[in-house]
């Protein structure tokens, strides 16, 4: 389904890569759209800060592997001294650690070069609604490197969290954490690529008790789906998988 940008300016957008004709390729696809307006272009990390500096888009669409400057360093620079500027990763690399890093860098998306015309403008205009997006193919990917960090200690333990323990499931109560016990828990669930059906048998509650759960956790976290609300979820350190 399309994301309108409801917005009434266009969104301006800075493309950074090396490959001049993959960026042309890219300009062209989104100056068809009424409401997004290629700005600026560069090809390394160190032209994308100075862009930036001038033009102030709202989204810069940037690549991993790029000369001087990678897109790694430069969208930690950039989300430093523009933090208002969002950051969109568009990569030909699904492994999990280089989106695990550039979320952690700041960046709110990390998309597939592959990846259609029509899901790449929908996705910017989910980041610039405030989303986070990410390339369906390396969501999975994600949650598995996710689950490998180290979040509690061997107490159980987790900075000025307190931990529950429960059915096999670690919660991690933190203190700008919108979420109940109950959708922490549920939310953890979803993250494993359960169905309502099966969250339910899990927790032994109907499955109409989840599908509440769940609708309150989108609304609690401002989410359209499921992938979006685990994404920030984890990014938080409202749950621990």
């Amino acid at each position: 389904m399309d994301i309108m940008n409801n917005t009434k300016h266009p969104i301006k957008l800075v493309l950074a890569d090396d490959h001049q004709l993959f960026r042309e390729g890219v300009k062209r696809i989104l100056n068809m759209e009424s409401d997004l307006e290629v700005v600026g272009e560069c090809s390394d990390g160190i032209q994308v800060l100075e862009l930036c500096n001038q033009l102030h888009p709202d989204i810069v669409l940037m690549d991993i592997n790029m000369p001087i400057e990678n897109g790694v360093v430069a969208t930690e620079k950039l989300k430093d001294i523009f933090p208002e500027i969002k950051v969109i990763i568009l990569s030909i690399h699904d492994d999990e650690s280089y989106v695990f890093e550039t979320l952690r860098k700041g960046a709110m998306g990390y998309l597939l070069k592959d990846m259609e015309a029509e899901s790449l403008i929908n996705a910017i205009r989910s980041v610039v609604a405030g989303h986070a997006y990410i390339h369906p193919k390396v969501t999975g990917k994600l949650i598995n490197q996710l689950r490998r960090m180290t979040y509690l200690d061997e107490q159980g333990v987790a900075g000025n969290g307190a931990v529950t323990k429960e059915a096999g499931v670690k919660y991690v109560h933190m203190d700008n954490s919108p979420l109940t016990r109950r959708e922490a828990e549920v939310l953890r669930l979803m993250a494993e690529g359960k169905s309502n059906k099966m969250i339910g048998e899990f927790l032994y509650i109907s499955e109409k008790t989840v599908k509440n759960h769940v609708s309150s956790i989108l609304q609690k976290m401002e989410v359209d789906d499921r992938t979006q609300a685990v994404i920030i979820a984890i990014k938080n350190g409202w749950v621990t998988l």
